[in-house]
């Protein structure tokens, strides 16, 4: 088994340019056979060439984006719905490519028949890949060390994934080092769940002296070390975290980016936008839009703009988060919040610079401050402007605890780059239709708050 580690990139990197290589040669035949000969002045053979490498490296960038390379980490229909997208995008791209050669439009019918053979190739990709790398690698026989908290929610959501982790032991650390230290050379991996870093460190640091692959929930403070900048003018290592969130060149040239796409946004979306708003004024006459107050940058107020998905008297006896069997959500109103289309709305907000397209989702008043008092962090999200996408709703999803959220904002807050924003705009497009993403909170929830005694105490983290 450690023989074959050392070989595993390179394994997935020959996986995955099978693949590549597969709907480089498709795009190659129709090219040949259809749409060279339709152009007045082709290439010569060294420019067919490259126009076929700019096609097999377009579709590597959208595959490498969405995570459909990413042989024996995502599931098979992840896998496949991540290499959808980027195969559908490579193509628009590749078509339109083909058009500006022209000069003009030329049949699409030949590409829609090669994306068709294309997902066939897909498909019979992921299963002969999964196969061979099920066999080199199985799952890896992992020991949970934990403390007060119960680590059951981490064990259902690992599990759910047994062909990558196969969670064998636990052990509380009540037991003591030795006793623990001994387990661990029992496993091929330790998972180390929200311990206090006084406690937690020890194991760390164990386990990297012993080579024993280590999964960690991280703390706030980790979260915050991961966006410092190292300081070498001393022979004494130094790190510096400056918390104040954005740059000013970075807010920017955040801001004009955000004026360009939501401009643009309004204008493409504006058709689709009409017709939602002859829908929920069809269905029961009431208002077309939903406004609420809530926070942004500094904890300061602005008017969030949505269509309306629920009742009009939907929050007459208060507040509260939608739950996965709200009778509160209109017919019109569940085709929307399944598509996040009743967030369109909000590209208007971002024009106005309440909001900028990606951040973190911006909470109301009343909410922020319930959270606030079972984690006192939470704050820490108002350091950027709120988002109408995010980094917590691209990999989290909408009944996500609130302390996950805070840290999935944070990892956000400390790594911002405009490139971090360009990718997270594209994987927005990918939660669209993944009902998990878009599942509310359960039906005896008001907020997103589990039971208090699940949360650790203010006072144990670090």
């Amino acid at each position: 088994m450690s023989r074959r580690e050392d070989y595993k990139r390179l394994i997935v990197f020959c996986l995955a340019s099978v693949i590549i290589l597969a709907q480089a040669a498709a795009f190659g035949y129709v090219w040949y056979d259809f749409y060279r000969k339709m152009i007045f002045a082709p290439f010569w053979r060294k420019g067919n060439w490259v126009l076929i490498m700019i096609y097999a490296l377009i579709d590597t960038l959208f595959s490498t984006l969405y995570g459909g390379l990413r042989v024996g980490y995502l599931k098979r229909i992840d896998v496949f719905y991540s290499m959808f997208l980027a195969t559908v995008c490579t193509n628009i791209v590749a078509y339109f490519q083909i058009t500006l050669i022209n000069r003009w439009y030329l049949p699409p019918l030949p590409m829609l028949e090669m994306t068709g053979v294309q997902l066939v190739m897909i498909v019979v990709w992921i299963w002969g890949s999964r196969y061979i790398y099920s066999k080199l690698y199985r799952a890896r026989k992992l020991l949970v060390i934990y403390g007060d908290r119960d680590p059951e929610d981490l064990i259902e959501k690992m599990s759910s994934r047994r062909d990558k982790y196969n969670i064998c032991g636990m052990v509380h650390i009540s037991r003591g080092t030795e006793a623990i230290h001994r387990m661990i050379s029992e496993y091929e991996g330790v998972i180390i769940w929200d311990l206090p870093a006084e406690v937690r460190n020890p194991y760390l640091k164990y386990c990297f002296a012993h080579s024993v692959r280590c999964y960690l929930s991280p703390k706030i403070s980790d979260v915050i070390l991961m966006g410092t900048e190292r300081i070498h003018l001393f022979d004494t290592p130094l790190l510096v975290a400056k918390n104040m969130g954005l740059t000013v060149d970075q807010r920017a040239v955040k801001r004009v980016f955000d004026i360009v796409l939501s401009a643009l946004g309004i204008v493409l979306c504006s058709p689709l936008m009409l017709l939602i708003a002859l829908a929920v004024k069809a269905y029961d006459g009431g208002p077309v839009l939903y406004y609420q107050d809530r926070l942004t940058i500094d904890g300061k107020t602005f008017r969030i703009y949505k269509f309306r998905s629920m009742r009009v008297d939907s929050e007459k006896q208060g507040a509260r988060l939608a739950t996965r069997h709200d009778s509160r959500i209109t017919p019109v109103g569940n085709v929307l919040r399944n598509l996040h289309l009743d967030e369109l709305p909000q590209l208007f907000n971002v024009f106005r610079g309440d909001m900028s397209l990606v951040g973190p989702r911006p909470e109301r008043d009343s909410i922020m401050k319930e959270y606030e008092q079972e984690i006192p962090e939470f704050p820490y999200r108002l350091k950027v402007k709120a988002g109408l996408t995010g980094y917590a709703q691209v990999y989290g999803k909408y009944n996500t605890t609130p302390y996950d959220k805070l840290k999935l904002d944070l990892f956000y807050i400390e790594n911002y780059s405009l490139l971090l924003d360009i990718k997270l705009i594209f994987m927005t497009v990918k939660i669209f239709f993944q009902k998990e993403v878009s599942e509310g909170v359960e039906d005896d929830q008001i907020n997103a708050l589990k039971d208090s005694a699940e949360h650790e105490n203010p006072e144990k983290r670090q």
